[in-house]
C-alpha cells in the first residue's frame, strides 16, 4: 500500500488519539509491527505554536518515516498554513481531523463538527493540498460517517475529497452524535471504498485479529487502523499482521517481553514530557499494561501516589518480577480486557 511516495509495509496502522499516540508510543507501536502511525492532533492556531503542549506534539526526534502529523482548524488559510508549518519540522504527510468527537474540538466546529459545513471542508482540504503541493507532501484524511445519524454524508464529502486531491482516506464507523457508544458500522465504509479510487482505511472497534479480517472482507477497505484496543496491548499489531498473513495466532507476549517494553516506553516518555509531567502522564498507560494481571487493582491504587520517575519505574520492574513468578506468558483473559476508555481523540 502507498501513501503518495511513500510504501508502507503492512496495512495494519495505528490510529491518532490525542493523549496517547505521542512519539513514544507511536515508535512503541512501529516496533510492534504497525505499518504506520500518525500523530497526535495539533492545532492550526498560530498563537499556540510554541507552546509546550505543541511543541511535543510536533517532536519526532528518531521517529522512522513516513513521519505523519494530523492538523485541526476550523478555516482553510490557517489550515494551509499550519500543514506548511509542519512540513518545515519534518512532516513527511499531512492529515487533516475530520474525526474527533470531542465536545471541545467540535464546539469550535473542529474536528467532525466540519463535516456540518460540506462546502468548509472541501475548501480545507482543497487548501491544505495546495500547500503540500510544492513541498511533495501527500494529505490524506480522516472522518466520521457523518454528523448525526440523520446526517451521514461521508460518500458525499469522499468523492469531493479525492477530487480535491486528497491521497487517503481513514473511515471511523460512527457518527459524531455516536461518540464511541454503540458500534461502528461498516456499510459506510464499503460505500466509500467503492465510490472512490484512493486508499480508503477502516477504523472502529478493531479489536482483534479475526475483527481485522472481518472489517476487511466487509468493507473492501484497503487497511485498517487501531486505536483504544492498543493502549496497554502495542503487540497487537503484529498479532494481526500475523494473522492476516497466515490465519494463525501468536503465543501471548511473555512476561518479561512486556516488562522491557513496558520500562523502555517510561524511559522514553520522561526524556519528551520531564519529570514532573511524565510521571503523572505515565500512569495511564501503566494502568492498561497491568489490566486484567492478577494483583493489578492494587498495584494501580499505590501507583497513583507515586511522583518520582526512579519510584514508578521499580515498582513496575518489581510488578512484573513478581508476575513472571507466576506465569512465563501473559494470561489470554488479560489479553482480553484491553481498555474501552474514552480519550480525548481517537478521531
Amino acid at each position: 500500500m502507498n501513501i503518495g511516495p511513500y510504501v508502507l509495509p503492512n496495512r495494519v496502522f495505528v490510529a491518532p488519539m490525542a493523549g496517547v499516540t505521542d512519539r513514544p508510543f507511536r515508535q512503541l507501536c512501529r516496533a510492534f509491527g504497525a505499518g504506520y502511525a500518525v500523530s497526535e492532533m495539533v492545532t492550526s492556531r498560530k498563537e499556540l505554536w510554541n507552546s509546550l503542549k505543541t511543541s511535543r506534539r510536533a517532536n519526532h526526534d528518531g521517529e522512522p518515516g513516513p513521519v505523519a502529523v494530523q492538523i485541526a482548524g476550523t478555516d482553510a488559510q490557517s489550515m494551509a498554513e499550519a500543514a506548511v508549518y509542519n512540513i518545515e519540522r519534518g512532516a513527511q504527510i499531512i492529515d487533516i481531523n475530520m474525526g474527533c468527537p470531542a465536545k471541545k474540538v467540535c464546539n469550535k466546529w473542529a474536528g467532525s463538527a466540519l463535516m456540518q459545513d460540506e462546502p468548509l471542508a472541501v475548501a480545507i482540504a482543497d487548501a491544505v493540498v495546495r500547500a503540500c503541493a510544492p513541498h511533495g507532501v501527500p494529505v490524506t484524511l480522516k472522518m466520521r460517517t457523518g454528523w448525526s445519524q440523520e446526517h451521514r454524508n461521508a460518500l458525499v464529502l469522499a468523492r469531493a475529497f479525492e477530487a480535491a486531491g486528497i491521497q487517503m482516506l481513514t473511515l471511523h464507523g460512527r457518527t459524531r452524535e455516536q461518540g464511541y457508544g454503540g458500534h461502528a458500522e461498516y456499510q459506510t465504509i464499503a460505500a466509500v471504498k467503492q465510490a472512490v479510487r484512493i486508499p480508503v482505511v477502516a477504523n472502529g472497534d478493531i479489536t482483534s485479529p479475526e475483527k481485522a479480517r472481518d472489517v476487511l472482507a466487509a468493507t473492501g477497505a484497503d487497511a485498517v487502523m487501531i486505536g483504544r484496543a492498543a493502549q496497554g496491548a502495542p503487540w497487537i499489531f503484529r498479532e494481526i499482521v500475523q494473522f492476516l498473513a497466515t490465519g494463525t495466532h501468536l503465543a501471548p507476549p511473555l512476561v518479561a517481553e512486556v516488562r522491557r517494553a513496558l520500562l523502555a516506553h517510561l524511559d522514553d516518555h520522561y526524556t519528551l514530557y520531564g519529570e514532573f509531567t511524565g510521571v503523572r502522564s505515565a500512569r495511564k498507560h501503566i494502568g492498561w499494561y497491568v489490566r486484567g494481571l492478577p494483583g493489578s487493582e492494587g498495584f494501580r491504587a499505590g501507583m497513583n501516589r507515586i511522583e518520582e520517575s526512579d519510584a514508578q519505574l521499580q515498582a513496575v520492574a518489581g510488578f512484573f518480577d513478581e508476575l513472571a513468578t507466576r506465569m512465563d506468558r501473559l494470561p489470554a483473559a488479560a489479553q482480553d480486557a484491553r481498555p474501552q476508555e474514552i480519550v480525548e481523540s481517537d478521531a
